[in-house]
C-alpha cells in the first residue's frame, strides 16, 4: 500500500535528523528550530519518560522551543538532551540568561530495551549526532522512515507479549490547505495494534499462535482471551505535530491535545498504563496567518490528527523487520 505524503520537514524552518546505533536497534532523532519556535505538549500515556515539559504549560514563562527529541532507551535516553543543548549552544542558539544563552530542547522517550544488549542507548554524542545529520540535510528534504532514529527498535502489539509483537518504526507526514501546512512526526512503539482508520484493518500488530497472521488484540479482548502481563513504561508512543500557523502557546497544546485523536484512530488500545504517549506541537508562524483566520484552530486541530495517524502508518509500513527477537514488519507478512 502506498506510503502517505510529505514530511515534518515541508514546513520552512524545521530540520530533522537520526541516529541510529550500529551496535543494537535504538537510536534518537531531534528536529531542530534554532531560531525559537512557539511549542506545547499534551502526556496521555500512563507511564511517559519526558524532560522539560512543564516549561511548555502556558502559565510557564519560557515562550519556545530551539529543539524536540524523540528518544529510545527509555528513561536512559533523556540523556541525548544532553547533547543536543550541547550542539545548539556551540552555535549560540537560546534563550538569554544573564551571561550565558541556555537552548530549551524538551524531550520524550520510548521503551526499547527488549531488542539487544539493553546497557546500549542513546546517549550525550548521539542527541550530537542527530543535530549533525540534521545540519546537513537540504532544506525541505525529508527524513527517513521505519527503522531509523527513535523507531529503530520500536515494536507494536506488544499486548500478547513482545514474542508476538511486530516492529514499529518513525514516520511522517503533512497536509497543506490553502496556505497552511500542518505535518507530523511519530515514533510508533505501542502496546495496540496499528489500524488503518480508512478501512478498520490491522496493518501491524500481535500475531497468533501462527506467527503469520494477525490476531486483532481488541477483537481477542472482546473474545475474552486475556492479554500477557505488561509492565509499566514498556511501550510508548511519541511524535510532534507542527504548523506553519501562527498561534499563541495556549493554542499549541490545544493543538498537541487534538492530535492525539490521531493515534486513538491508528492504534488500538492506546494511551494505557504500560504507554506513556506524548505529542509535542510546534507553530512556525511561517505561514504569517494566525490560527484563528484560515483555517482556525479547530480546523488545524482536525488536520492535525489526520496527519498524526497518517505518521502512525507510514512508520509501520516503512519498517524493516528483526529476527533476534522476531519482529517481522508489515511488509515480512506483506500487509504493508
Amino acid at each position: 500500500m502506498a506510503m502517505f505524503p510529505g514530511a515534518i520537514t515541508d514546513i520552512a524552518g524545521l530540520q530533522v535528523g537520526h541516529f541510529t546505533d550500529p551496535r543494537r536497534p535504538t537510536g534518537c532523532t531531534v528536529l531542530l528550530c534554532p531560531q525559537g519556535v512557539v511549542a506545547g505538549v499534551d502526556v496521555r500515556g500512563a507511564a511517559p519518560g519526558t524532560r522539560e515539559t512543564d516549561l511548555l504549560h502556558p502559565l510557564a514563562t519560557i515562550e519556545c522551543v530551539h529543539a524536540l527529541l524523540l528518544t529510545g532507551g527509555s528513561a536512559f535516553g533523556l540523556a541525548a538532551a544532553d547533547g543536543v543543548m550541547r550542539w545548539l549552544d556551540e552555535r549560540g542558539h537560546g534563550i538569554q540568561v544573564g551571561p550565558a544563552r541556555v537552548p530549551i530542547v524538551p524531550a520524550a522517550v520510548l521503551f526499547d530495551l527488549w531488542v539487544g544488549d539493553a546497557r546500549i542507548r542513546p546517549d550525550a554524542a548521539a542527541g550530537y549526532a542527530a543535530c549533525e545529520a540534521a545540519s546537513l540535510s537540504p532544506a525541505g528534504s525529508h527524513p527517513a522512515q521505519g527503522s531509523v532514529g527513535a523507531g529503530a527498535g520500536a515494536a507494536v502489539g506488544k499486548l500478547f507479549g513482545i514474542g508476538r509483537a511486530m516492529k514499529g518504526g518513525i514516520g511522517s507526514a503533512s497536509i497543506r490547505v490553502g496556505a497552511v501546512t500542518v505535518a507530523a512526526l511519530v515514533a510508533v512503539n505501542a502496546i495496540g495494534d496499528v489500524v488503518d482508520p480508512a478501512s478498520g484493518r490491522v496493518v501491524a500488530g500481535a500475531r497468533a499462535d501462527d506467527g503469520c497472521t494477525l490476531l486483532d488484540s481488541m477483537a481477542a479482548i472482546c473474545d475474552g482471551q486475556l492479554p500477557a502481563h505488561l509492565m509499566a513504561g514498556m511501550a510508548t508512543t511519541i511524535g510532534i505535530v507542527a504548523t506553519d500557523a501562527r498561534l499563541s502557546k495556549a493554542q499549541t497544546n490545544k493543538l498537541a491535545a487534538m492530535a492525539h485523536a490521531g493515534l486513538a484512530r491508528s492504534i488500538n488500545p492506546v494511551h494505557t498504563a504500560s504507554d506513556g504517549d506524548a505529542l509535542f506541537a510546534l507553530a512556525t508562524g511561517g505561514a504569517g496567518l494566525p490560527g484563528a483566520v484560515a483555517p482556525n484552530l479547530s480546523v488545524l486541530g482536525a488536520l492535525a490528527a489526520e496527519v498524526t495517524a497518517r505518521a502512525v502508518l507510514n512508520a509501520v509500513r516503512a519498517a524493516r523487520g528483526l529476527t533476534d527477537p522476531d519482529l517481522p514488519s508489515a511488509r515480512d507478512l506483506g500487509l504493508a
